[in-house]
């Protein structure tokens, strides 16, 4: 019965073709399978749904400033450990990986840079460093966007995508939201333009203080925005809570926003926004 010990064509290890890891993502909202460098291309939005996949804060720099370029400021500050905070591991350790993992200092880019050529000062949020949390190093470079707009005169441009504040930093994070809605209002004063974008998630503290406090508020499709979480919200009110809740659709009804924008027109509505404010 030699026959049995024959080797098949097509079904040996040697033949087996690999495919390469990353040539294909799925849609996680319509479970489309997509080539990837389609999806680049798209600017990572899912041509069957529109579903805006999550995306690293240099991808956002390169779609919407001029030549991709940020003049960055303040990147060597670096959070503290001043509650010497323990979960499952410890405060300093959880930085350390996180550094590691996104390159950055802390979970926040901030500098200036142009749009079609209008000077801005442009701050946007990392969710890949600790869920884009908010702690003292992210309220402060924040707060140091809006005085250099305040300084020069210049737009202010907030791109926001956060689980809240750092609860790693106790009230030190918390005090964030008071320190950076108080210069928003000193840039008010000023009649300075504030644009703030809201990319999934924006939620909490985040959304609690400067990423609602635009002048103009604008977000992506089916982000999710709000404070607390769905199931907190529910327990609390003893309600059932309406379809789309927490969606840039709902707030946009709700008029919580001036407007959704696709990924593909974000530069375009800023630049827009930017020359009626020059007006």
């Amino acid at each position: 019965m030699d026959w049995f010990k024959k080797a098949k064509s097509g079904l040996t290890g040697k033949e087996k073709k690999e495919i390469p890891d990353g040539l294909w993502s799925k849609c996680p909202e319509c479970g489309e399978i997509i080539y990837t460098k389609q999806l680049e291309e798209s600017l990572w939005v899912c041509p069957n749904c529109e579903y805006h996949f999550r995306i690293p804060s240099h991808k956002y720099i390169r779609m919407i400033l001029d030549n991709g370029e940020l003049q960055e400021y303040d990147v060597d500050l670096e959070s503290k450990d001043p509650l010497r905070f323990k979960d499952s591991k410890k405060y300093p350790d959880r930085i350390k990986a996180a550094q590691a993992k996104s390159g950055l200092k802390d979970a926040v880019k901030a500098g200036i840079g142009k749009i079609d050529s209008i000077d801005v000062s442009f701050a946007i949020m990392e969710f890949s460093f600790v869920g884009g949390s908010m702690g003292s190093v992210v309220g402060e470079k924040i707060a140091r966007a809006i005085e250099r707009a305040i300084e020069r005169e210049i737009p202010l441009i907030l791109v926001s995508c956060s689980g809240g504040a750092r609860m790693q930093e106790g009230i030190l994070s918390l005090m964030q939201m008071a320190k950076t809605s108080a210069l928003l209002a000193v840039l008010a004063g000023k009649k300075i333009p504030f644009i703030s974008v809201l990319t999934n998630p924006t939620t909490a503290g985040v959304m609690a203080s400067y990423a609602s406090l635009g002048d103009v508020i604008i977000a992506e499709p089916k982000a999710l925005l709000g404070f607390a979480g769905p199931r907190v919200i529910q327990q609390t009110i003893g309600q059932d809570l309406p379809e789309g809740f927490q969606s840039s659709e709902f707030f946009l009804e709700k008029g919580f926003l001036d407007k959704i924008v696709n990924r593909s027109q974000l530069r375009e509505t800023l630049i827009l926004l930017l020359k009626y404010f020059q007006r």
